[in-house]
């Protein structure tokens, strides 16, 4: 199983993104796990996903996310996020994976 992880400031503006990429990885039968975690949460939680994927506004933080761990670290593109583009960000994500 695969698990990925979005990252925000808060952990609230991701939720409605993770709850759409979380369908379209079930209508595709994927064995995918998607969550979201504020982001000092998720410096204490690298371990629990395969890739992290940043929401634009932190976007800054990628460095340091790839310093604190050998994972893919991807910041979502403004475009999409904006869009709540969930195939697309979801494709991204496991192309970056495999």
């Amino acid at each position: 199983m695969k698990k990925i992880m979005l990252v925000c400031n808060a952990g609230m503006s991701t939720s409605l993104l993770v709850q759409k990429m979380q369908a379209e990885a079930k209508n595709r039968g994927l064995d995918v796990t998607i969550e979201a975690r504020p982001m000092a949460e998720a410096m204490e939680n690298l371990d629990s996903a395969d890739i992290l994927l940043l929401g634009p506004q932190i976007g800054y933080a990628k460095g340091d996310f790839q310093k604190a761990t050998d994972k893919p670290v991807e910041v979502i593109a403004m475009v999409d996020y904006g869009r709540m583009n969930a195939p697309k960000i979801l494709d991204a994500a496991l192309a970056e994976m495999n």
